[in-house]
Order: structure tokens, then C-alpha cells, then sequence
């Protein structure tokens, strides 16, 4: 069936992920973002396309979450759960290529001189040269040009056209932070384009915010990382699969410059998940003690998918290492995490929650 949004224009595209038998689960994804820690999505994103007995209905994220729901939903349209899973391993790929060129958290030839010498420093110089820079200076000094090279590796894995055009992609939902206004924008898939990917990824200490339609968008980790609501009203799945990249819990308090910093982002960037949460608690609530017309209000089964020892264990520089092997490190973890997970709760899918959302999130 054409698209009314795009003017009845469609491209040919592949089947869905489900199998069409009756046989799956359908679920949404939550993806949060988190710099190179996405790869710990693309982790889960790689097990859960492996399993034919899941269908992914609809993704909602933010950021690094973004990214990798465009590039799944663009290889799902091509070439199905195989197609989805290579365009993801090229994503990554080129993360890696690109950000061994312009990585802050590099190794610099200068650098490994200084270790060979026995100097020792728990974050890479040139991190702490960034930071130090960003800061005193904004990206409209420091960066006048808007130089981003996430917009040539988007461009190259991604053909948004064909994205905003097929009706078989996953439905997704990507949001950014209105700098005017501080509310969040959700980008559907008849409006994606490179631009609203990296207003989504905005992080306005790095990059002048991004204008589309004459506004302009930070990071949508500010408003929501990532927003539920679009999955509970416009979802066909009642399952919810939160994918954290930042963790919630920490057991030691941050005491230098940069701990303090990172866990600042991590709280104000869980803060908005954590508030949407409270809520849907306590909707929850209300319909299991048949307090609420459940023809008006749906019943959402919540699940998570994290690795919090694993995501306290990184540095916060590691959020930009460009390094492959890091990366598919968190990918692994990502696999082995999500395998887990399935194995314990894949019956509770459509029938009941996973997770205590009072006791984890309130």
C-alpha cells in the first residue's frame, strides 16, 4: 500500500522481520544513547534480529540509539534480518575507521612516547584537552564550519530516501531537544533525514545545535533518552524493551573532574526515562486494580536489557573510543546480555512485565 505522508511514493522493500506465522513476538525497542557505548545496542539489536521467533514492531530512541535504529530499520527494508545485521557491522565498521582519524581518545604518537617514559594518566590527553577546551570555547568558535563526521558515515550506510519511503521498515521514532522551546520533537519515518539523526545526537558542547525547519535541536537525551510515549500510543506491541546504555546504580561516589561530569550526564540523562517510567508505574497501577477503562487505557508489559557492571567498569573517555575491538567487546556483551535475557524471559512477552518498575526506577 503507498504512503499518503510521502505522496503515494514507495520503493520495492523486504519483509518484515516477523515470519508471518502466527509463530512471533512482537515487541518495541527503547534504545538509549551513550556515544561509542551503542555498541552494546548493537549487541542486543544482533541477537534479537537473530531470533526469528521475534518481530520488532517499532523503535524509539535517542542519540546513539538513533543511529542505530536507522541503520537497522534501512538494512531491514534492503535485505531482511540478514540485511539489518550486515548494515549494522558496516555502521560500526565505519564509527571505527572515521574515529581513528578524529578521535579526541586516540592513541597519539606523543602520547605513547610519554607512557613509554613511564607517565601514566587515568584519561587520554587529548580527552582532557577536549574538555578543557569545550569548556571555554562553544562548537561556534571552536568548530565554525560545523565539521561532523558522523554526516558522512550516515550518508554512506543509510539511504534516507528509501528509508522514509518503504512501508515495510521498522517504524521508529527519533528524538531531539527543541533548544528555543526545551520540548522534545519525535521524528517518524516519513520526516528522517541525516540532519534529524544528528539532532538527535546533538551534544551542544561538540556541535552547533541542528537546524531543521527553522529550529534547531540538542542531543534528545535531554528531554528523553529515549521517549517511551510514542511506543505506548502509537505502538502495536504491548511489550516494551528498554535497552540502557547509562547506568542507573553506581556503588562508588565520583571524585575526580571528569567522573563528576559523566555522572552529571548519566543522572540528567536517565532523569527523563526515570520521570516517564513513574508514570507508566503508575498507570499500571491503576489498571491492574481495574480502576481505569482498560478501552481506554492499554496495559503495557515493561522489560529491560542492561549491563550495569559492565557499563560502571568503562571509563567515561570510552564513550569515545573509536577502538574495534572495544567496540565489539560491548557488542558481545550486548549478544551474550541480550541471549540471557531471552532465555529467561521470552514467555513473559505479551503476557507480563519483566521488571518491577517501582522497585527499579521509583
Amino acid at each position: 500500500m503507498d504512503s499518503p505522508v510521502n505522496g503515494g511514493k514507495t520503493h520495492e522493500c523486504a519483509e518484515p522481520l516477523s515470519r508471518g506465522d502466527g509463530m512471533t513476538k512482537s515487541l518495541n525497542l527503547a534504545l538509549q544513547g551513550g556515544g561509542a557505548h551503542g555498541a552494546f545496542a548493537w549487541g542486543v539489536l544482533d541477537r534479537l534480529i537473530e531470533d526469528e521467533r521475534i518481530d520488532i514492531s517499532a523503535i524509539s530512541a535517542t542519540s546513539a540509539g538513533a543511529m542505530n535504529a536507522v541503520v537497522m530499520s534501512y538494512g531491514t527494508s534492503i535485505g531482511g534480518r540478514e540485511g539489518a545485521r550486515e548494515k549494522l557491522t558496516q555502521f560500526w565498521s565505519e564509527i571505527s575507521r572515521v574515529g581513528a582519524l578524529y578521535s579526541p581518545v586516540k592513541a597519539y604518537p606523543w602520547e605513547t612516547m610519554m607512557q613509554a617514559f613511564g607517565y601514566r594518566t587515568e584519561f587520554p590527553l587529548g580527552y582532557m584537552a577536549m574538555q578543557a577546551m569545550t569548556h571555554l570555547f562553544s562548537p561556534y568558535q571552536l568548530n565554525p564550519f560545523n565539521f561532523n563526521p558522523l554526516r558522512d558515515v550516515l550518508s554512506n550506510v543509510v539511504d534516507f530516501e528509501r528509508l522514509s519511503y518503504c512501508n515495510k521498515a521498522t517504524r521508529l521514532y527519533l528524538s531531539a531537544t527543541n533548544v528555543r522551546t526545551g520540548k522534545i520533537r519525535v521524528f517518524e519515518n516519513h520526516e528522517l533525514s541525516v540532519d534529524a539523526v544528528l539532532a538527535s545526537a546533538c551534544l551542544p558542547y561538540a556541535f552547533k545545535a541542528v537546524e531543521i525547519g527553522g529550529e534547531a535541536y540538542w542531543d534528545g537525551g535531554f528531554m528523553g533518552n529515549p521517549a517511551i510515549f510514542p511506543l505506548i500510543y502509537q505502538g502495536t506491541s504491548r511489550d516494551v524493551v528498554i535497552v540502557h546504555i547509562n547506568p542507573i546504580h553506581r556503588e562508588r561516589v565520583p571524585t575526580t573532574a571528569p567522573e563528576i561530569f559523566d555522572r552529571i550526564n548519566e543522572i540528567s540523562f536517565n532523569s527523563s526515562l526515570m520521570r516517564e517510567l513513574r508514570a507508566v508505574e503508575f498507570i499500571t497501577r491503576l489498571v491492574d486494580e481495574h480502576q481505569l477503562d482498560t478501552k481506554s487505557y492499554k496495559r503495557m508489559f515493561m522489560h529491560s536489557i542492561r549491563d550495569d557492571a559492565e557499563m560502571t567498569s568503562l571509563g567515561v573517555a570510552t564513550k569515545l573510543s573509536p577502538e574495534w575491538s572495544f567496540l565489539c567487546r560491548l557488542r558481545d556483551s550486548g549478544r551474550a546480555r541480550t541471549d540471557e535475557w531471552l532465555k529467561e524471559n521470552f514467555d513473559k512477552l505479551g503476557n507480563a512485565s519483566s521488571i518491577d518498575l517501582k522497585e527499579t526506577f521509583l
